[in-house]
């Protein structure tokens, strides 16, 4: 029986089946064609610069997801605004306050970034290491 991967079947915006998340996160961008498209991309490339070696998904019927690991956060995109949330949002310090959504949780926060939002590319490259390095404490923990 041949095995396939789990993104072997998920299908990208534009249509075909890929293998590779990081094109159906380009296929989305590009789907998008607008400001959510464009902060989309924006995200994206300061969580590559903040973690070099981060992981791309492509999870739940097209969701983009950047994992070190374990998930740091998800990119979701809707009318109003893009989404970053934090699996585990609530456990990080946030001294510069971007979380601004899904704060009454006990696990994960969220940022929601609207068409004219300035994003903090420092404060949020510093939430994303902060998630990657818990993540990575979690996993080194003895079971």
């Amino acid at each position: 029986m041949k095995k396939t991967t789990r993104a072997a079947t998920k299908k990208s915006p534009a249509g075909p089946a890929t293998q590779n998340p990081s094109k159906l996160i380009d296929a989305r961008i590009k789907e998008l064609g607008d400001w959510r498209g464009r902060t989309l991309a924006h995200v994206r490339t300061l969580i590559k610069a903040a973690i070099p070696d981060v992981v791309e998904e492509w999870k739940w019927r097209g969701v983009p997801v950047w994992e070190k690991d374990g998930i740091i956060c998800t990119g979701e995109t809707y009318k109003a605004v893009v989404k970053l949330t934090f699996a585990k949002g609530a456990a990080l310090a946030d001294p510069k306050r971007l979380f601004n959504s899904s704060l009454e949780g006990n696990v994960r926060r969220a940022i929601d970034i609207g068409e004219n939002d300035k994003i903090d590319a420092k404060a949020l490259q510093a939430l994303v290491r902060a998630a990657a390095a818990l993540n990575g404490a979690k996993r080194k923990k003895p079971a």
